[in-house]
């Protein structure tokens, strides 16, 4: 069984909001704060199964405000805009970095399905119609 790289050097750049990750393999990436966020392995985000996956959106100026180490195997980000339930593993890391072209394809192939031409939906403040947001009720009574 192949063991998953360990990364050398994490490096949070502010200014450009990315994560520079190296692995002990000799491999590289620049992880946008944006992929990273909306590719969060949190519930929030991925829900809890297939078909459950949330889009996230408005998510382009997003930042990351602290990154911690969580034991010798992932490392927790808090995002500028609150969430910081998602725990990245290594290996995460590692799949986000090498399959960055098609899963960011992809999310804006999603964005594109959900009526968000262009980068609209990527914008501070995109809301997909009729979508409730966390400042209104959600209809029922508590």
């Amino acid at each position: 069984m192949a063991t998953t790289p360990i990364p050398t050097a994490l490096t949070v750049h502010q200014k450009s909001r990315v994560l520079d990750i190296s692995f002990d393999d000799g491999a590289s990436f620049s992880l946008p704060f944006e992929y990273l966020r909306v590719y969060s392995p949190s519930a929030e985000v991925r829900g809890h199964g297939a078909g459950q996956e949330v889009l996230q959106l408005g998510k382009r100026e997003v930042g990351v405000t602290a990154l911690e180490p969580v034991g010798n195997y992932a490392v927790k980000p808090t995002f500028s805009d609150g969430h910081d339930t998602g725990l990245y593993t290594f290996e995460y890391l590692y799949k986000l970095g090498a399959e960055q072209g098609a899963l960011w394809t992809d999310y804006m192939q999603r964005l594109n399905d959900a009526g968000f031409a262009g980068d609209t939906g990527r914008e501070p403040g995109a809301a997909i119609a009729g979508a409730p947001t966390k400042a209104k009720s959600c209809g029922h009574n508590h």
